[in-house]
């Protein structure tokens, strides 16, 4: 009788692990991204591998074959979408610029102090800045003024605030409205116009599913206009490849530069788990005409984001 109970027990759960991870799955098949708690699972999609392959054991020891391959096709779909979403092919043409960009969510700008130092050992040649409130935007200016004599910000206390520096001249462009600044520059490559646009929605926090959709979706219809030139829009997205909101923006023919350099599931946050446990929701992404060659994900103090830096080559059609 207690062998029964506990096959019964163990089948109950299992069949409880298994529909849980196969709603946020369902979603993920369907390209959508719903409503609370789903947007916030799909962030972590291929760490739902382990309630999975409990719910596996489970049935094994339950005895429940219907679990077994329930489990079995909800692992495969898993193994299925953790695969690098989009292409991987690179332009070849001929050279016209090389840089390197870094972007860094410094949390209220709590983790200014850090990223100043590791701004000038990476050297990067655009620095989009997140979270950049009135002190950071001050300190920014006084410690790397002289290094980066252009920059565009939208003013703001806490996470509002938000700045582009730049080695380039730049010249002012409409940013992208959002509840968190999101400033636009054009920079003037050796010669090339380069638009660069900082993104920045708000996180899909329960009551804020909708206004993030929303947000994403402005960042979409911004990356689908834009047909006049080279693009790099990069910052925190708060979104994932899993997110069907994000990949809408990779749709547009914008290509994620981690993932052309190889590291599409590096996690980005939250640090302090990271790189064990977490989700890349800090992005570079980047226009046809360009290819990438190395990304690196960095820790810093005071945030609970690591800094993204790639090195990106901009080609000639």
């Amino acid at each position: 009788m207690r062998s029964k109970r506990g096959r019964l027990l163990g089948a109950w759960c299992a069949g409880l692990s298994l529909a849980g991870v196969s709603v946020v799955v369902g979603c993920r098949v369907a390209d959508i991204d719903a409503v609370t708690p789903v947007p916030q699972l799909l962030a972590f999609l291929p760490w739902l591998a382990v309630p999975t392959a409990a719910a596996i054991a489970l049935s094994l020891l339950a005895r429940w074959p219907s679990g077994l391959i329930w489990g079995a096709v909800v692992l495969g779909l898993l193994a299925r979408f953790a695969e690098p979403h989009g292409t991987g092919v690179q332009p070849d043409g001929p050279v016209l610029a090389r840089l390197r960009v870094l972007t860094s969510n410094v949390e209220f700008g709590w983790a200014t102090e850090a990223l100043i130092p590791v701004v000038r050992r990476e050297r990067p040649d655009i620095v989009f800045v997140e979270e950049c409130e009135y002190t950071c935007q001050a300190a920014v200016a006084e410690e790397l003024g002289t290094r980066y004599p252009y920059r565009r910000a939208v003013a703001g206390e806490g996470s509002v605030g938000s700045v582009v520096l730049s080695r380039f001249p730049l010249t002012a462009a409409a940013g992208v409205p959002g509840s968190m600044g999101m400033p636009g520059a054009v920079a003037d490559v050796h010669g090339q116009a380069v638009r660069l646009q900082l993104a920045h929605p708000k996180p899909p926090l329960p009551r804020q599913v909708s206004l993030w959709k929303r947000e994403l979706g402005r960042l979409r219809d911004f990356a689908a206009r834009h047909d006049d030139g080279p693009l790099v829009l990069a910052g925190d997205f708060n979104a994932s490849q899993d997110h069907a909101a994000f990949r809408r923006i990779l749709g547009t023919g914008l290509r994620d530069a981690a993932r052309l350099a190889g590291e599409d599931r590096e996690p980005s946050w939250p640090s302090r788990t990271a790189p064990a446990f977490g989700a890349q929701i800090d992005h570079v992404l980047v226009s046809r005409d360009f290819s990438a060659s190395d990304a690196r994900f960095l820790h810093l103090d005071g945030t609970d984001h690591r800094a993204l830096v790639v090195d990106v080559t901009l080609h000639q059609d």
